[in-house]
């Protein structure tokens, strides 16, 4: 079974930082792409970032500068250093894999639960 856990949502104030982290786990044969994705009320899942197993990165024009998307291959972690927050920031944010399982030909695309990220004074 295949699951992806975020952690390091909260509430922070205009101009602060978080940290968001996701660990995938289960029978766990290769990872391609991480990323985060973000929805905020009435408003339709957008990409935020997105990392190859390479390291090659790509981010939403809004977030440049701002936030940083890593990896750590051996932990099968992504992480999502936000600065600079402001309150259009503000949403649930999910990871997302694209795993290949052991025993499978297919690439799974799995999502974490969700993180609440609320940018207010």
């Amino acid at each position: 079974q295949l699951q992806l856990v975020e952690s390091g949502g909260g509430l922070v104030q205009p101009g602060g930082s978080l940290r968001l982290s996701c660990t995938a786990s289960g029978s766990i044969l290769s990872i391609n792409a991480m990323g985060w994705y973000r929805q905020a009320p009435g408003k339709q899942r957008e990409l935020v970032a997105r990392i190859t197993s390479s390291g090659s990165t790509n981010y939403t024009d809004s977030v440049k500068g701002r936030f940083t998307i890593s990896r750590d291959n051996a932990k099968n972690m992504v992480s999502l250093q936000m600065n600079s927050l402001k309150p259009e920031d503000t949403a649930v944010y999910f990871c997302n894999a694209d795993i290949l399982p052991f025993g499978s030909v297919r690439w799974f695309g799995s999502w974490g639960q969700g993180t609440q990220v609320t940018v207010s004074s």
